[in-house]
């Protein structure tokens, strides 16, 4: 595994996808930084992160996806990947809010954006980003966040943790092909409020009672409405009132 570290960036997924573009890199190598300026959630939201305070790194994914339709397993291998490890950790009431925050009881205590590319000769590259609140104490004006250090009153290792969950992506991309159907179990098994009445809304701003059932094949959320059809939704479609 290459590491390369930075003290302050932009974007370490915009850095990986540029140097990609100009070299080629080798298989999981990292980019890590203390302090990112313009980081970036799903669907161009913003993640802010206190400076030295947590974990930003971005991971290459290669010679992994070789279908369009498969995009969602490294979501999976990755979401994973991070609760596996934070298990060891001891950190309680583990959940993955689909499609990828990863939540501690109600808080949200990291976030993954994959950026993925097909090359010219239909090869997939993925570029996987994730903010890990570690050290962070002070989460004014978020109230639906929160850090390891918070939920367990101690500070963490950051660069333990790195090569902790690098380690496990490995390892569970390596296990995809023949733990597929084990993978896609153990994630909706994780999902947060899977199987309670939640209420939601769409993009319109309508209000509408639903249970989460779990996820289809290509990362739609399935959610069972009150008339006892399932919906399938896309990313920001739909969001869950909690």
């Amino acid at each position: 595994m290459k590491l390369i570290k930075l003290d302050a960036i932009d974007s370490t997924n915009e850095f990986l996808k540029a140097l990609s573009n100009k070299q080629e890199l080798e298989n999981f190598t990292v980019i890590t930084a203390e302090n990112q300026t313009k980081g970036k959630g799903q669907m161009g939201s913003i993640w802010a992160s206190e400076t030295s305070k947590n974990l930003i790194m971005s991971i290459l994914v290669k010679d992994f996806l070789s279908d369009i339709n498969q995009i969602f397993n490294l979501n999976i291998a990755i979401s994973l990947a991070v609760i596996e490890v934070l298990e060891t950790l001891n950190i309680p009431n583990l959940s993955i809010k689909w499609p990828n925050d990863i939540m501690s009881y109600n808080k949200k205590i990291g976030g993954i954006l994959i950026e993925n590319s097909i090359k010219s000769d239909g090869k997939i590259v993925s570029i996987v980003g994730l903010g890990l609140n570690v050290n962070q104490t002070n989460f004014e004006n978020l109230p639906k966040a929160s850090s390891l250090a918070v939920i367990c009153n101690k500070d963490f290792n950051k660069e333990k943790l790195l090569f902790s969950i690098v380690d496990c992506l490995e390892n569970k991309i390596k296990g995809c092909t023949n733990k597929k159907d084990f993978l896609w179990e153990s994630y909706s098994n994780k999902l947060f409020k899977k199987g309670i009445p939640m209420p939601f809304s769409d993009q319109k701003k309508n209000y509408f009672m639903g249970i989460i059932q779990g996820v289809s094949q290509i990362g739609k959320l399935e959610v069972i409405l009150e008339d006892d059809t399932v919906s399938e939704f896309d990313i920001k479609e739909i969001q869950m009132l909690y």
